[in-house]
């Protein structure tokens, strides 16, 4: 072939095969729903940002390489049902929620891959099969369990001298709050404790079921994980400073604005773990195949200052068993 002809077959191959690339349709960017519980990603605190860490962290950046749908439903059981509904419309890849959404997610669907975090009671709560072997079309992370139930209000028993009622704050429309009840219950049995439970299924119900726990002379107060009272977490500590009832709360987040004692897994790292789980799914893993996480590390705080606020003398091996202890 003369030097001439050899360009120029060159060229017009470099054009076909340019036009070939330019005919082809752009890969397919994944789609994540994600259902949240408060009504906005400012009331989701730091566990929506955890979350978008989490991506960040594996190259994932939204509307770049994955494009992630947010629902906030703002605790309303019929917004939780037709936001779930709408994701599955979508026809997303992977759906993801915390233990309240997750229920409504796992009730919509049997064929989209979901991820769950925050679930007490995978099993008993019909998510998963096993633990090792979820064997559906979901998987996740757990943060809760009998075991830390117990702990929880052991450490409430040693922190409260003479304590007998202790307060369980419910909201019934949570899918997890029969799961939660039960396993409280039996702790508080074993630890001869009674323990009522005080209903409130919205931000204006909060203060009357706190002025019911006084009438009904509680000694100290803990709120069911998740959804209306995490919503709520800025201002229940101080109801429960109010009327003078030590409140164990169930993550730093919950602790923080003044509960005198917390004991929980770091849910802030747990959303971020869970990008890993959906990560993988989204590579070619099968949710079924996933085993369900479950914490190794609880953190232990305490408010000495809430504490003293409360008329009461923390024990120094507490103190020293304490992650963190707030003076």
């Amino acid at each position: 072939m003369r030097r001439r002809e050899f360009f120029s077959f060159i060229s017009g191959a470099t054009v076909v095969m340019s036009g070939i690339a330019h005919a082809q349709p752009a890969a397919k960017i994944p789609t994540v729903g994600y259902l949240w519980h408060a009504g906005s990603r400012e009331e989701e605190g730091p566990y929506f940002e955890a979350l978008i860490d989490g991506f960040a962290k594996l190259g994932y950046v939204d509307g770049r390489n994955i494009k992630l749908e947010h629902r906030f439903p703002n605790e309303t059981p019929a917004r939780f049902k037709s936001m779930a509904a709408e994701l599955v419309s979508l026809n997303v890849d992977i759906l993801m929620g915390g233990a309240v959404a997750a229920a409504y997610l796992r009730d919509a669907t049997t064929k989209i891959p979901i991820v769950f975090m925050f679930v007490p009671d995978p099993v008993g709560m019909k998510f998963v099969q096993s633990i090792a072997r979820p064997s559906g079309n979901i998987t996740g992370l757990s943060n809760f369990g009998r075991d830390v139930a117990g702990k929880r209000l052991q450490l409430l028993k040693e922190l409260v001298p003479g304590l007998s009622r202790v307060a369980l704050l419910i909201n019934s429309d949570q899918p997890t709050t029969p799961v939660f009840v039960e396993v409280m219950r039996a702790a508080a049995d074993q630890l001869e404790l009674a323990l009522q439970t005080f209903e409130a299924r919205s931000l204006e119900q909060i203060e009357p079921a706190f002025d019911a726990m006084t009438r009904a002379g509680m000694q100290a107060v803990t709120p069911v994980q998740g959804g209306l009272f995490y919503q709520a977490r800025t201002f229940i500590p101080k109801l429960a400073i109010a009327r003078r009832l030590p409140m164990l709360a169930y993550s730093r987040e919950t602790f923080e604005h003044g509960a005198l004692v917390s004991y929980a897994a770091d849910q802030v790292e747990m959303c971020r773990r869970s990008a890993v789980y959906a990560d993988k799914i989204l590579k070619g893993a099968k949710p079924g195949d996933l085993p369900v996480e479950q914490p190794t590390k609880f953190e232990f705080l305490i408010n000495l200052k809430t504490a003293k606020t409360l008329g009461l003398d923390v024990p120094l091996h507490l103190q020293q068993l304490a992650d963190e202890v707030i003076e």
